[in-house]
């Protein structure tokens, strides 16, 4: 990609946020003006900046630990989802067996396994790690066990005439056929792993020295403090935002390197 071509796709991918975003800010300030809403209701885009300011060193703090669960989670997710994926693909009893009661964790509110969570992990931060673990776990085994499964009959002829082993189609062909949906499916667990580590700290990740932006919606919250509130909500948006366009970042690199052409015309 020429540098010209690199500022045209900037543009056009950070421009348009921009101006939504800048209208947003706009309207905004013109319903506290126009309908002279007090701050203790919404905050004016200048005292959120203000206090965006002020607590960026206990934002970043938070941010460390936020972050640093998400990944985990989202690691393991990650390493453990692509192997019962893997799994899951070489039996069909196996898959029939297992895959209903990794719907039920997923569908399962958090708040209602909370409880087994702190009895087994207790609180802190490795009981967020599980929290962010869990709900980034199905979309990559969802879309790893659909693109394993999903392979081309003909193909599967050809190793077959070949006498290939069970290893051989698993690694050769059902594997790089299934990249695009396991990258698929870790670009939105990167999004359910940072909702994950943030919503577990409303329930498990409470701590007087350390702490996260899940925890700091909520004191914040609890206390009134909107400003601060919005300020801890609008870091919790650019961070999950950035961990979204790394994961995407990487998963086209990945891509790119995988295939040969455009990756627009590969499924």
């Amino acid at each position: 990609m020429t540098l010209k071509k690199l500022a045209i796709w900037s543009a056009q991918a950070v421009l348009p946020p921009l101006v939504v975003f800048g209208l947003v800010i706009v309207i905004w300030q013109a319903c506290i003006v126009g309908f002279q809403l007090k701050p203790y209701l919404l905050p004016s885009p200048t005292a959120v900046l203000r206090a965006f300011i002020n607590d960026s060193a206990l934002l970043g703090q938070a941010v460390v630990y936020t972050g640093s669960a998400a990944l985990l989670g989202f690691a393991g997710s990650l390493c453990i989802g692509t192997l019962i994926a893997f799994a899951f693909s070489q039996s069909r009893i196996l898959r029939a067996s297992g895959y209903p009661y990794f719907i039920f964790l997923q569908t399962v509110p958090i708040v209602a396994i909370a409880p087994l969570i702190v009895r087994w992990c207790g609180y802190g931060f490795q009981s967020v790690v599980l929290v962010a673990f869990i709900l980034s776990l199905f979309p990559i085994l969802s879309n790893g066990t659909q693109g394993l499964l999903d392979i081309d009959p003909n193909l599967l002829d050809l190793f077959r005439l070949n006498n290939s082993t069970r290893w051989q189609v698993l690694v050769k062909l059902r594997f790089p056929s299934a990249v695009p949906g396991i990258l698929a499916g870790a670009r939105t667990a990167s999004g359910l792993a940072v909702v994950g580590s943030i919503v577990g700290e409303f329930f498990v990740g409470y701590g007087s020295k350390q702490f996260g932006l899940g925890y700091l919606i909520y004191s914040t919250n609890g206390q009134s403090q909107l400003d601060r509130l919005f300020a801890s909500v609008l870091t919790s948006t650019l961070f999950g935002i950035a961990i979204f366009g790394l994961v995407n970042l990487i998963s086209v690199t990945i891509l790119r390197g995988w295939y040969d052409g455009p990756i627009e015309h590969r499924r």
